[in-house]
């Protein structure tokens, strides 16, 4: 009855977190939408206006969720937290600038290439193994780009598509550099980088002489973006992700890739050049194979019954891997989520009390061998 009643919920808790990812990457995907729809602001402008949005939701959401200051989780996590925070401030300015002057399609399909810009940097930095299938999709993922870029013969075009490619590369040092610090959270960092681009864009448009107050249009989209886009599609996303393993993260993040030029071209007419199609493509394949071939490898699991299996997987986190389904370090882009810290530190709780269960157990184990806990010389 136990396990029957149970695999409802499971299945249920799947559901909704399948739902709520999709969702956030729906409210991801329409940024390309929202550049286009700004029309007169600078890069700089857009940024500062959705920074500032985007750091009160951030400030309320954290607040409300931890009931402690943002400040003090920034201040706990330490300098891991202050890169991350730069490097999504790189990123941002990066994604913006190559909306502006790229095709949307373009732009979204090379911000797919951050996972395995994280990969590669987790390898040299971290010393993280890297799969033999991660590589083949590196591969075949830097052909895609090669035949995307490969019609790009405008100066403009092809900066927009070197920022794209900036861009996921900010996104990977962000990765990186909470891999580092050992934290799943991420909404301080996201938080922490709204704050540096404010006073970053702030001087920026001071030092170039753009103007502080936006038309009501940009103004708005610009704040909106900040509102719904980055903070409602991170509730989303957190939500969703507790029930979901990295591998299924991953392919349904492809649904901001997807739908970004979709929805340019249902309401501004846009259209893809045919190399951005054909690499984008290739690019889509390695990253599907890729996240295909991580759930073919670690197929998340159920949580075993045998207690010395608990206490030893804590020691070889591949074995934790296996038995728990989670990630004993923090997982790529596709994956990060806030409740795996909780999950992480609730499990560790458990592994030390059956731990010393088994030692107590030993203890009067060899209690009664040696008799009243003396010593056996014979």
């Amino acid at each position: 009855m136990t396990i029957l009643s149970s695999t409802p919920v499971s299945a249920d808790a799947h559901k909704y977190g399948v739902f709520f990812v999709f969702a956030a990457g729906i409210l991801w995907s329409t940024v390309g939408l929202g550049i286009r729809m700004i029309e007169d602001a600078f890069v700089w402008q857009i940024l500062l206006y959705r920074s500032v949005s985007m750091s009160l939701f951030l400030y309320v959401l954290i607040k409300i969720r931890s009931g402690e200051s943002p400040f003090a989780q920034i201040r706990r996590i330490g300098y891991p937290v202050i890169i991350a925070g730069l490097s999504l401030v790189a990123a941002y300015s990066g994604g913006i600038y190559s909306i502006q002057n790229t095709s949307v399609a373009n732009a979204m399909l090379l911000f797919a290439t951050a996972p395995f810009m994280a990969a590669v940097l987790g390898w040299v930095v971290l010393c993280e193994r890297v799969r033999l299938a991660t590589w083949i999709a590196i591969v075949i993922a830097i052909a895609g780009i090669a035949v995307m870029v490969a019609d790009k013969s405008g100066s403009v075009a092809i900066k927009g598509s070197l920022a794209a490619l900036g861009s996921a590369f900010g996104f990977a040092i962000f990765t990186v550099a909470l891999r580092w610090g050992r934290t799943g959270e991420m909404l301080p960092a996201v938080f922490l980088s709204g704050l540096f681009a404010i006073i970053i864009t702030l001087v920026i448009c001071v030092s170039l002489q753009l103007p502080l107050i936006l038309s009501p249009n940009d103004g708005v989209i610009s704040m909106g973006m900040g509102v719904f886009q980055v903070g409602a599609g991170l509730i989303l996303y957190t939500l969703g992700s507790r029930s979901l393993p990295a591998a299924e993260l991953a392919l349904l993040s492809l649904a901001e890739v997807l739908l970004g030029p979709i929805w340019v071209w249902l309401f501004l007419g846009e259209t893809a050049s045919l190399n951005t199609l054909i690499g984008g493509m290739v690019l889509l394949a390695a990253i599907a194979g890729n996240a295909s071939q991580a759930t073919e490898e670690n197929p998340r699991q159920s949580p075993p019954h045998d207690h010395w299996r608990r206490y030893s997987a804590v020691c070889d986190p591949r074995r934790f891997n296996r038995a728990y389904g989670y990630n004993l370090y923090p997982t790529p882009i596709a994956s990060y989520n806030i409740g795996s810290g909780l999950r992480l530190s609730a499990n560790l709780i458990i592994r030390n009390q059956i731990f010393l269960g088994y030692f107590m157990r030993w203890c009067k184990s060899y209690s009664t061998k040696t008799g009243k806990g003396g010593r056996d010389d014979t």
